[in-house]
């Protein structure tokens, strides 16, 4: 058998293209998502000529991330990778909001990401080596309105993975941190942000594929992190610390709040 990966949130959009990143490498897969297309996502990969099973698992359930471990610990076989992608966006003003929806972001994108981390690294660590990457964003990097609950869960991620790796730096256990800018998926529809200048024309800055590459390129490398995959993405993440809290919040105002309508 080859090597083993996992990748999470991987029925579609940047989860899926790791997974077809790391199939076109040799890679078996075991693939978790909760969506519908799980399914579909599994035949595609099996027809690149690995091994690929499928759990249908909701992640932002503790029930979920123990079903999913499940599945891992009867493959019966090391894990060399472990894509922690599964993550979901709520926009708005945080007034306006459905406090549901930011609680159950925050249960997928910060409490799942610990409690299968913890698997993944007492896992790695019994076979001492391992790839772990986490998908954060470049929102963990930024001054964050109308998204504020979701720049915060990736800002726990951003900050989960560089101490972690710190942690982990004699095990031969490696962590990466993926910092996607705007991508072409539909992440912007599902967070209720169709009508933003980030949801339109903003989120075409990057293809999922190119994503994908970026991110399975760094962790193969055992690089920290990767800022993927446009332009405005790297440099926005190599100027987040110099550009002022007030600077940073109007442009990403600008960016997700409603389109005006244009009259007729």
């Amino acid at each position: 058998m080859g090597e083993f990966a996992v990748v999470t949130g991987a029925s579609s959009g940047i989860g899926f293209s790791l997974a077809k990143e790391l199939a076109s490498r040799g890679y078996d897969l075991l693939i978790c998502s909760e969506g519908e297309r799980l399914d579909p996502a599994e035949q595609e990969l099996r027809g690149m000529g690995v091994q690929v099973k499928a759990v249908h698992a909701n992640l932002a359930t503790r029930e979920g991330v123990d079903e999913l471990w499940r599945a891992v610990d009867g493959c019966s076989r090391p894990l060399d990778i472990a894509c922690i992608n599964a993550g979901v966006g709520v926009g708005g003003h945080f007034w306006e909001t459905d406090l549901d929806d930011e609680l159950n972001m925050v249960e997928l994108n910060c409490v799942c990401l610990v409690h299968l981390a913890k698997h993944v690294v007492k896992h790695m660590m019994g076979h001492g080596k391992g790839r772990i990457l986490i998908t954060s964003s470049i929102a963990g990097e930024m001054v964050a309105p109308r998204e504020a609950v979701y720049a915060a869960t990736k800002a726990f991620g951003l900050s989960f993975a560089h101490s972690l790796r710190y942690e982990l730096k004699e095990t031969g256990i490696t962590v990466t941190a993926l910092q996607p800018g705007p991508t072409d998926t539909d992440f912007f529809h599902r967070a209720g942000m169709d009508n933003t200048e980030v949801g339109t024309k903003g989120k075409h800055q990057s293809q999922p594929q190119d994503v994908a590459k970026d991110g399975i390129d760094a962790l193969l490398s055992g690089e920290d992190h990767v800022y993927s995959h446009s332009m405005t993405t790297k440099l926005e993440g190599m100027t987040a610390n110099f550009v002022p809290g007030e600077v940073k919040g109007a442009m990403h105002e600008k960016q997700a709040k409603p389109l005006e309508k244009k009259s007729a």
